[in-house]
């Protein structure tokens, strides 16, 4: 048994522990320590900000990306604001217990679906320093004990945010090893995390959901023997159709795409209906908002001295402030471009007639499709769910934001009153 396997099988041996307690804790308990931990972190501001001002300058010196510095920095509104969807969370209606159907059999047998905690979760994440205060508050108020690998470039800031957390926690009597971080940056621990079924000793554990770029979503499909929630790139469009009220797709297109380019909900595509009035200025306005925007023939006729898309940029998600932009016939050749290109992530139309609309919400396969709104609203607390653990691009268990009801399973409880099948 490798070192890495050795730790985490004693990291899910107690996270298992803790997440029998979790189980049974009744809300006003969870959500009392969830308001403490939210408190915990308000009063550790200066020493996360140092820390994450220490990862920054580290980061900054290595070469990570633009993209990847701006998920990683922390200020103190960004502290307030994950303090606040710790809090947040702890207000939301707790879903264990809860009863989601009930029938009874013709002889009598009252059977019931019930949601219970997945059990224990790790997750696997890049940068973002906010998904160790998110992670531990959906995974506490659901019932679950999380185990958090954050990737080596926060590992300071993620650090401090735990170290926040439990204290508040713990304040409150939930157990300090219902969330556990990884305090490696070996990369060996990934893939005994990945591996840890039960099968090597230890407890298994239940659920591994990652959170980062292709090249970590690619390992945990590859090593996996846990299974996955995965949540893959935010290639997201936006169709302006012929019938789309300029100004509207205007506003939408520019906050898509540049409200906050490094976020998985960004616009990366923009799709013109070929009989739209004015594609040239709809282009214009979004290269005038700071937006290199790189153009199929079409467009490129309007703009020649615009750069051209080439075949990798209609599956690029850039993070950054670019955009490929072409035309399309109707709402028929956007949805075709979508089903080639999209990761069914976040996909929206602009338009005003109601029955295009509504063929693109119905054929359009992606766990979040809107009409007439950005994508950026593709957060969970955008949705009303409080904090999220990311973005499920799947088809199975949970899709779209996954925040309290994604992190829990049922189980079939039945009632009776002697029935025996004889």
């Amino acid at each position: 048994m490798t070192d890495a396997t050795a730790l985490v099988a004693d990291l899910a041996q107690r996270a298992r522990a803790a997440a029998r307690i979790l189980a049974s804790l009744p809300t006003a308990i969870k959500a009392a320590a969830l308001r403490q931990a939210a408190q915990a972190l308000r009063d550790a501001e200066a020493s996360i900000l140092a820390a994450n001002a220490h990862d920054m300058a580290t980061a900054a010196a290595t070469g990570l990306s633009a993209a990847m510095l701006d998920r990683l920095r922390l200020d103190s509104a960004r502290v307030r604001a994950m303090a606040d969807g710790v809090a947040a969370v702890a207000g939301l209606t707790d879903p264990v217990g809860t009863a989601i159907d009930e029938t009874t059999r013709p002889n009598g047998l009252v059977l019931r679906r019930v949601r219970v905690p997945i059990g224990v979760i790790g997750i696997i994440f890049e940068s973002r320093p906010n998904v160790t205060a998110d992670a531990a508050a959906l995974a506490v108020m659901a019932g679950n004990a999380v185990i958090l690998r954050g990737g080596s470039e926060a590992i300071g800031s993620n650090r401090a945010i735990h170290a926040a957390i439990v204290a508040g926690l713990e304040g409150q009597g939930v157990p300090a090893d219902a969330v556990q971080l990884v305090q490696t940056t070996d990369r060996a621990a990934v893939g005994a995390l990945l591996q840890a079924d039960g099968s090597a000793g230890g407890a298994a554990i239940d659920l591994i959901v990652p959170r980062g770029g292709k090249g970590l979503v690619a390992r945990v499909r590859a090593e996996a023997r846990v299974p996955v929630l995965a949540h893959l790139d935010g290639i997201n469009h936006v169709y302006v159709d012929a019938s789309a009220d300029p100004l509207m797709a205007e506003a939408i297109v520019r906050d898509a795409k540049l409200r906050r380019t490094g976020v998985c909900g960004a616009m990366e595509t923009l799709l013109i209906d070929r009989a739209y009035g004015d594609a040239a200025g709809l282009v214009a306005a979004l290269s005038g908002a700071g937006c290199e925007v790189r153009l199929d023939d079409g467009l490129a006729r309007l703009h020649p001295d615009f750069p051209r898309a080439t075949d990798a940029d209609w599956d690029t998600e850039y993070l950054e402030a670019i955009a490929s932009a072409g035309l399309v016939d109707g709402v028929d050749g956007a949805i075709a471009h979508i089903q080639r290109h999209g990761s069914n992530h976040t996909d929206a139309i602009v338009a005003s007639d109601a029955s295009i609309a509504e063929r693109f919400l119905a054929e359009v396969d992606s766990a979040i499709v809107l009409w007439n709104a950005s994508t950026q609203f593709a957060d969970g607390a955008e949705f009303g769910l409080g904090a999220e653990i990311g973005i499920s691009t799947g088809r199975l268990h949970a899709r779209g934001p996954v925040a309290l009801e994604g992190l829990t399973t049922y189980k079939w409880v039945g009632y009776g009153t002697g029935q025996v099948r004889g």
